[in-house]
């Protein structure tokens, strides 16, 4: 199992833009992203200045289709 690396809701967006992914809508502190092709929905807590726990971070990476090492490999 490959460590997490440990990062924000603006490196995760980054990642998700260079997936497909935009930006649909936000409500308080969650941005909604949608990939059009497959309507894959995305959505990220944006708190600024903190990083994301690895529960989170695991699932988000796991609703954008990538493995833990795709998803460094984009970083």
């Amino acid at each position: 199992m490959t460590k997490l690396p440990t990062v924000g809701s603006r490196e995760v967006i980054q990642v998700a833009i260079q997936l497909g992914f935009e930006f649909d809508r936000q409500k308080g502190s969650h941005a909604v992203y949608i990939r059009r092709r497959d309507r894959r929905r995305l959505v990220v807590p944006v708190h600024k200045g903190r990083d994301l726990k690895p529960g989170t971070l695991r699932g988000l990476i796991e609703d954008m289709g990538l493995s833990v090492e795709e998803f460094t490999r984009f970083l």
